[in-house]
């Protein structure tokens, strides 16, 4: 029928996190850490999500296109196990991550999928303005209220812990995970 606002399946609400930080490493660590060191020490868990434990199904990653399968330790909300696939959308040498999180395995507060971007600037050698963002997609209107919480309040919160996690592994200069 024409002129309706029958929302589709397809339909979803986009709830946008952003945070930025500077570090005072080479833009190239800056770059790097986040996606092609060791996952277990960025994402330790902290509250609702769980620490990563490991990852599988990733000798391309760091290639656009790679993607990896992600695994945690159980949880209030996870039964531990495979929880979800990293898949990288695309990749700016020096400059810039796209990843999209999906196929969660547990409630993840109703969320379908998570787009993060990682942006990296350098201001000066050795000073690096990191942006990162996390696009959170939910397609349940019932539960689009505590979608907003969970993006609002929650997940600045992990978005800053994450941020520091990566900064302490790029002044110690983590290895690279053969990439």
């Amino acid at each position: 029928m024409l002129g309706t606002n029958k929302k589709s399946k397809r339909d979803f609400m986009k709830f946008e996190v952003k945070v930025s930080t500077i570090y005072e490493c080479t833009l190239e660590r800056a770059f790097k850490t986040p996606m092609l060191c060791d996952i277990t020490k960025i994402h330790t868990g902290y509250g609702l999500t769980p620490k990563v434990t490991h990852t599988t199904d990733d000798e391309n990653w760091g290639q656009i296109g790679s993607s990896k399968k992600t695994y945690v330790r159980k949880s209030l909300i996870q039964k531990g196990g495979f929880a979800s696939m990293d898949k990288i959308l695309d990749r700016i040498e020096n400059e810039y991550w796209k990843i999209q999180v999906d196929g969660f395995q547990s409630w993840m507060a109703r969320f379908h999928k998570f787009v993060g971007e990682w942006k990296t600037t350098e201001i000066k050698k050795g000073k690096v303005l990191i942006e990162y963002q996390y696009s959170l997609f939910a397609n349940k209107p019932f539960f689009y209220p505590l979608n907003w919480i969970f993006a609002k309040v929650f997940w600045p919160i992990y978005m800053k812990r994450v941020l520091n996690n990566i900064k302490i592994m790029a002044y110690n200069k983590e290895t690279y995970l053969n990439r």
